[in-house]
């Protein structure tokens, strides 16, 4: 694929390569924006692609934000992007109807603490068009500035072949924070890739196989970085800008469950379970070892970690009940600190390149 974003229809349209994922459920990660396919968070101008947030109230206004509203995503995307296993709908795709409800709607209620999500952003991905086993992957991008701004530049398995997240794999090309420099815990300064991946859902292994590079005169919203992945059976490598500035590089020397050195027995609370490796009949590169396609979002705050606690006056704790509400509520703190011009405050992408080794 060799894509340079010359205008919306051959992007987005018919035969176009992406594919905007439209949900407000978090996904997976607690995060605070609904994705949409209005032209408004995603679109091509100029030769480059938009990724760019916008305030919820300014299309609802503020107390229909915090109570008293239903929002419905009449275009909800969920039961295409991510079937699981529940209840079969009829033509052979199954899908957990609860789910497919907490991410297509929402209702704010001031007493149980629930708002709607209060920012809109875009998601898009190449999923139905675009994948590779193997081979070489460039975005040219410039990152957004603003607090609790997380844009990303990440590839997932077409297929769950060896089972849920994250048993098949998630490679992590580029993830960022848009707070300033000063932010304790990499703010825009900093670059990370990394390796998601465990043998059951709640383990996470990334802790072993991540890294960064940062600038320490200037940052990467400032103008544009290369950010690349080279993969291979026997490797993997991603970094920015030169191979020099490697965030990750990873020898496929001994297979995943080894690297994980996992107990033999784990707890998912007063059960416990005997760990099985999952990809026992897999190669020292499984489960990296299936086609993955590319995702392209930026997300807005969550509660998962990635934003640490008690770090550059966040306004929200993880294990909160009404942590949307609690960022919904500092606004005014937090949009202020959004930069001021489009150009700035979006994550932009001059083009997207990805080889299949042959």
């Amino acid at each position: 694929m060799d894509e340079e974003f010359n205008d919306n229809e051959s992007v987005f349209g018919a035969g176009g390569n992406w594919f905007r994922e439209v949900e407000l459920g978090g996904f997976g990660n607690g995060e605070f924006e609904m994705t949409t396919d209005s032209p408004n968070n995603s679109y091509v101008s100029n030769g480059y692609l938009y990724i760019t947030p916008t305030l919820t109230s300014d299309a609802i206004g503020t107390a229909n934000v915090l109570n008293g509203y239903t929002y419905n995503l009449t275009d909800c995307t969920y039961n295409v992007t991510n079937p699981v296993s529940s209840s079969s709908s009829g033509n052979g795709t199954t899908f957990d109807a609860t789910a497919y409800y907490q991410s297509c709607g929402a209702v704010s209620n001031s007493t149980a603490g629930t708002v709607i999500n209060p920012v809109q952003s875009a998601r898009i991905s190449t999923r139905n068009t675009t994948s590779i086993k193997y081979g070489r992957v460039e975005v040219s991008a410039k990152l957004p500035r603003g607090d609790w701004f997380w844009p990303a530049i990440w590839m997932l398995p077409v297929n769950n072949t060896y089972g849920p997240w994250p048993l098949s794999g998630e490679i992590d090309i580029m993830e960022s924070r848009g707070n300033p420099s000063s932010y304790p815990d990499q703010g825009i300064n900093y670059v990370r890739g990394s390796l998601n991946w465990g043998p059951i859902s709640f383990l996470n292994a990334v802790y072993k196989t991540f890294g960064w590079w940062t600038q320490r005169r200037a940052d990467y919203g400032q103008s544009f970085h290369t950010y690349a992945l080279e993969w291979t059976p026997d490797f993997l490598r991603i970094y920015v800008d030169s191979r020099l500035h490697y965030m990750l590089e990873l020898s496929f020397n001994e297979p995943f469950f080894t690297r994980g050195d996992f107990p033999t027995v784990v707890q998912n609370g007063t059960q416990d379970i005997v760990l099985q490796n999952p990809w026992v009949n897999g190669t020292n590169a499984t489960p990296f070892d299936q086609p993955f396609y590319l995702i392209l979002d930026l997300a807005v705050g969550g509660t998962n970690g990635w934003f640490p606690d008690n770090a550059g006056g966040k306004p929200w704790l993880d294990g909160s009940d009404t942590a949307m509400r609690d960022f919904a509520l500092a606004q005014d703190t937090w949009y202020s600190s959004w930069a001021p011009s489009v150009e700035d405050r979006s994550l932009v992408v001059d083009y997207v390149k990805m080889w299949q080794l042959c």
